[in-house]
């Protein structure tokens, strides 16, 4: 594969930075689509989660942002408030060797009226999902007749969700020469109709399109008992983390309850929680804190989760694309992994299509350790300040080590918001820091802190 230094007029700035960050060269999906983004060509490119499409197309995006103007040049749409932050957050890595870019999320489940003030100062790179931005359309806080660059990120999954209309109406309020980039991972024909309303003589370009097979083990069991064959199944693969899936938010919220009562680490994330909720659920599965996430398909796309050990369809999806999705969420990268679908003796024909691909497997195969449960050894600590309040990593770390005492080894990840922060602490050490913090300072202020539930 291709080094980034190939980019036609990276600077040597832009070069550390992605070195910093760990890349060394570019995927496949980067090497054929930035240069031509570069030079301006519309794209229409089929690519996978997990490919590396956000930096090949955020990467363009920031180099070609002039930052003395604060009129937004770039607009990306998505379909998920999720995948929209985890854009943000790639986004802004790769930003930081330019001072003054500024990266701002519109999506629900915030008020719009603190987005309309961000909007209000300035904004180079907008990033957010259609119903949101189509808000701010509506009440006049948000103009477009400045954007050069559309992206449409996941295009086929806001189609699924019925957005095409609203799509073509947020175009509309944008400039007819803009530049527009269309990645999806399936190509549907409303895609194709979609990219020929939009895009002008696009570059296609295909990669990554299949889940690589020998990456990922697909297995189906069949049983009459679904909660039993999951327990069966936890207790047999022992996973370090495990992502379930349901097909709706009742069944996710009732999984979840069951799990935490058997002493499983569990945590759950569908469309009725507010975003905070949502993030947090997300913190504290990445962070070890809670072993098993259960989701509806709004975490299928978009969730930057990585190291996902086992994943396992407690209800089988309908649509094959979305099975497809789903399991990406293991085997990520150069790593490998295990599906796991449950179906019962009416799913047959639903599920033929996971039937053709996947391996078969028998109950009594399993060799079951009825003593193992999901439990963490780990809480997740939150604290009510964040960026907003100058608060780094850094700084938690050197108190929580210095001034409470407490031994590295038993402090995990820490996550920093713009409000809050989230550190994964041992649970030995767990009320020592609660009580040490009631009166400890961290850079000279005390902060609220409690522990995720």
């Amino acid at each position: 594969m291709a080094k980034f230094n190939t980019i036609e007029g990276i600077s040597d700035a832009l070069l550390k930075t992605i070195e910093n960050l760990g890349f060394t060269t570019m995927s496949e999906i980067q090497e054929k689509s930035i240069n031509p983004i570069l030079d301006g060509s519309d794209i229409l490119a089929q690519s996978k989660t997990g490919s590396g499409k956000t930096i090949a197309f955020g990467l363009p995006c920031v180099m070609n942002t002039n930052t003395n103007s604060y009129k937004p040049q770039t607009i990306i749409i998505t379909p998920t408030r999720e995948l929209a932050d985890q854009i943000a957050i790639e986004l802004r890595k790769i930003a930081s060797y330019k001072p003054n870019l500024k990266i701002l999320t519109l999506y629900g489940g915030v008020p719009l009226r603190a987005q309309a003030e961000s909007l209000e100062k300035g904004a180079h790179i907008l990033i957010g999902t259609p119903g949101r931005i189509q808000d701010h359309l509506a009440k006049e806080t948000l103009t477009l007749e400045s954007i050069k660059t559309l992206v449409l990120d996941e295009a086929d999954r806001m189609l699924d969700m019925g957005f095409y209309d609203e799509i073509v109406k947020i175009v509309s309020n944008m400039p007819r020469g803009k530049q527009t980039l269309l990645f999806s991972a399936t190509f549907p024909s409303n895609i194709e109709k979609l990219a020929k309303e939009l895009l002008n003589q696009p570059m296609t370009i295909k990669v990554d399109t299949l889940i690589d097979s020998a990456k990922i083990n697909e297995i189906v069991y069949e049983t009459t008992d679904k909660l039993k064959t999951l327990t069966a199944l936890i207790q047999s693969y022992k996973p370090e983390s495990l992502l379930i899936f349901c097909n709706t938010k009742v069944g996710v919220i009732s999984l979840t309850d069951t799990l935490a009562k058997h002493g499983h680490s569990v945590i759950d994330i569908h469309g009725d929680l507010d975003q905070r909720d949502r993030n947090e659920s997300v913190i504290a599965f990445s962070n070890g804190s809670k072993r098993i996430l259960v989701a509806t398909d709004v975490a299928s796309r978009g969730l930057d989760i990585k190291d996902i050990a086992l994943v396992i369809n407690y209800d089988l999806p309908f649509d094959p694309e979305v099975y497809t999705h789903r399991i990406g969420r293991t085997g990520r990268a150069d790593a490998t992994g295990t599906a796991l679908s449950l179906f019962t003796p009416n799913d047959t024909q639903k599920c033929a299509y996971v039937l053709s691909k996947a391996q078969k497997k028998q109950m009594k195969e399993l060799r079951i350790d009825a003593k193992f449960s999901m439990q963490s050894d780990y809480d997740t600590l939150c604290l009510h300040g964040g960026k907003k309040t100058k608060l780094r990593a850094g700084d938690i770390l050197g108190t929580l080590c210095k001034e409470v005492g407490i031994d590295g080894k038993h402090i995990g990840k820490i996550n920093i918001t713009d409000t809050k922060s989230y550190v994964a602490l041992h649970h030995s050490v767990t009320d020592k820091v609660l009580k040490a913090l009631k009166s400890v300072k961290i850079k000279k202020k005390k902060y609220i802190a409690w522990i995720l539930s």
